[in-house]
């Protein structure tokens, strides 16, 4: 089971933000970046309907390494944006290879706060889909509050653009920013996840319960899907199911895979699903 890998790290040996950048943008160009995919399900029917893209470093030296530990010291540099369109186009490729292998599935990327205040996103994400062959509704972005806090009216506008493309938008750790309920009407919202910090305990925790279950109610009402984050048991997921919730993900579900293995994945979860059906 893949964790983060905390701070102080194996690169304290490069010192500042600026050498981490440096050390990113070789492992860029070496390829040491990759991705793996998270499969996202819906919670009645258990059928993978989407993955989110999540970037890992394998470094020579010290592994696979979760972004956790390395893109925090390089919000502020280039090369963070830099990633962000790497980690685009291969999604896109990825999504693309899926479904000519007969495993259709809609791909979720990560959208840096830098990135949202780039007046050419909409276009750069266009032609991204275009030169993948990826139709605009295989794609999701997810975005956090925290990001759309540094400018909300220009960021709005960006979003607007690339949801008039077709393209989703999903509103990322909802709670832990500074949350505010206009943010949901300013902004154009398809997909609202719930952060794990709500969803771990709120078996145990009826306080926690009570959070996620007025907001599985208050986006529905608004007519946005809602997936919860962090499904680490049974136990959690049933839970979700009476509340309604749309849709998981999570360790308890499947841990984020590699290419490869996705497929795989999918295939023996759907003849699991009929054998249930079947008994």
């Amino acid at each position: 089971m893949l964790r983060p890998i905390p701070f102080p790290l194996p690169y304290a040996p490069f010192g500042t933000a600026r050498r981490l950048a440096r050390r990113l943008r070789e492992a860029l160009e070496r390829g040491e970046l990759e991705l793996h995919y998270q499969p996202k399900v819906q919670i009645d029917t258990g059928r993978a309907t989407s993955v989110e893209a999540l970037l890992r470093w394998r470094d020579p030296d010290a592994g696979l390494v979760s972004p956790d530990a390395f893109l925090p010291g390089v919000e502020q540099h280039r090369v963070m944006e830099e990633i962000g369109f790497h980690v685009l186009d291969c999604a896109l490729r990825q999504a693309t290879a899926w479904r000519r292998a007969g495993v259709p599935l809609g791909v979720s990327v990560n959208v840096s706060p830098g990135s949202l205040l780039d007046a050419e996103l909409p276009a750069t994400v266009g032609r991204a889909l275009e030169r993948c062959d990826v139709p605009p509704d295989g794609l999701v972005l997810e975005i956090t509050e925290t990001a759309v806090l540094q400018d909300l009216e220009r960021c709005a506008a960006i979003l607007r653009q690339i949801a008039g493309r077709g393209i989703g938008i999903s509103l990322d750790d909802f709670g832990t920013g500074h949350s505010s309920l206009t943010r949901l009407l300013q902004l154009p919202i398809d997909e609202l996840k719930i952060d794990r910090v709500f969803v771990r305990d709120m078996v145990r925790d009826s306080a926690g319960s009570a959070v996620v279950c007025a907001v599985v109610g208050l986006a529905q009402d608004l007519g946005h899907r809602v997936v919860a984050e962090g499904v680490e048991d049974a136990e959690t997921l049933d839970r979700l199911a009476e509340l309604g919730c749309d849709e998981a993900q999570g360790y308890h579900i499947c841990r984020p895979l590699p290419p490869p293995e996705l497929p795989d994945w999918v295939l023996e979860s759907a003849r699991a699903r009929s054998t249930a059906i079947a008994c």
